[in-house]
């Protein structure tokens, strides 16, 4: 069956709606005047064979504002409905109530409509920006008040007296352990800090990639020696990069003890660098417990662990960090991973010196 053609839009603009609603107002006001003084007349209440005819004038000219200000009002009323209806649902928000939501029921003005949606979405973005405010405040106490209580607790039986060499050597060992837990922490805050509250960054400069990468690994040594990994590297000499040469390379400084800590013994690490057109590209590919869907989905969020029995090995800030300062560099970052098979970080930076760091 054909569909009938529509001789009318659904929807108008606003500045059409507001001249067709003068149109129609004047319209009805000086109609409705018209039939009202022609019932006058036939009823004998209105005479216009009056020696001064302007006063019939006048009576129509009253008559006619006064039903163009009822009928605007009445036909406003309804117009405004949807404005009427954000501004309650502003102040519900205002009162931190995300849960408000605008319809522009009976609208015809395709304005109001993106409006409104343009309101739910905002409203969803600050629901999901108060949600991770929540999660950050909660997931910090909790950082820092597991290992300032294992300190307190150790110190407390270290005071008491009484231990062997032996167990006085663990409960410093832990405190040792949980004392450069808060330092790497506080540190991950301060630059995540830096990084986030920041949109160009100078002290740019022209530096080899290649030697950065392999810096970064000596500098990793001794974690990777010790889970007895092995690495398998191919990086392309001579790729210059213009940045800021500081911030890039806590990337993969995170991105490397990240594929550390969440690979099995014995296992291999891959690290690739090559240049693509005018990017470089670095990939890093591990052989560990990998990451399911919903981690995957949340591994940028701050402090997100998507592994519980892990959550000694980090603070969930590595990620977070080397996502952020990805995107001051204009560059991207892919992550493809499958449980217990392995994780693959690609990432792509430009190498010009106008990049934005």
């Amino acid at each position: 069956m054909p569909r009938k053609r529509r001789i009318f839009p659904q929807k108008i603009s606003l500045a059409f709606s507001l001249v067709a609603l003068v149109f129609v107002v004047m319209v009805l006001s000086i109609g409705s005047a018209g039939l009202l003084a022609f019932f006058l007349y036939r009823a004998g209440l209105l005479d216009m064979s009056h020696p001064e005819p302007i006063r019939g004038v006048y009576v129509l000219l009253y008559i006619s504002l006064f039903l163009g200000v009822v009928i605007a009002a009445l036909l406003s009323r309804r117009s405004v409905r949807p404005i009427r209806d954000m501004m309650e649902a502003t102040s519900r928000v205002a009162k931190g109530d995300f849960s408000a939501e605008v319809r522009a029921k009976g609208s015809i003005v395709f304005e109001l409509d993106a409006l409104a949606a343009s309101f739910n979405k905002m409203v969803q973005e600050l629901k999901g920006i108060e949600t991770l405010r929540s999660d950050f405040v909660r997931n910090f106490s909790h950082e820092f008040k597991t290992p300032i209580a294992s300190i307190s607790g150790f110190a407390k039986l270290l005071k008491k007296g009484g231990l062997s060499e032996a167990d006085k050597q663990d409960y410093l060992d832990s405190i040792i352990q949980e004392s450069e837990r808060l330092v790497g922490l506080s540190a991950s805050i301060l630059n995540l800090s830096k990084v986030e509250n920041i949109e160009i960054v100078s002290e740019k400069s022209s530096y080899r990639l290649d030697e950065q990468v392999r810096l970064a690994i000596l500098m990793l040594e001794p974690k990777w020696s010790a889970c007895n990994l092995n690495l398998e590297l191919a990086l392309d000499d001579e790729i210059e990069i213009c940045g800021n040469k500081n911030m890039i390379q806590q990337v993969w400084i995170n991105l490397l003890d990240n594929a550390i800590k969440h690979s099995n013994s014995g296992g291999m690490l891959k690290v690739s660098l090559w240049q693509s057109g005018g990017k470089a590209v670095f990939r890093l590919e591990d052989q560990g417990c990998g990451m399911s869907e919903e981690t995957m989905r949340r591994m940028f969020d701050k402090f997100y662990q998507g592994d519980a029995s892990r959550a000694t090995a980090g603070n969930g800030l590595g990620l977070t960090l080397v996502k952020r300062i990805v995107d001051l560099c204009e560059g991207s970052i892919e992550v493809e991973s499958e449980l217990n098979r392995g994780s693959i970080f690609t990432i792509r930076l430009p190498l010009g010196a106008e990049t934005k760091l």
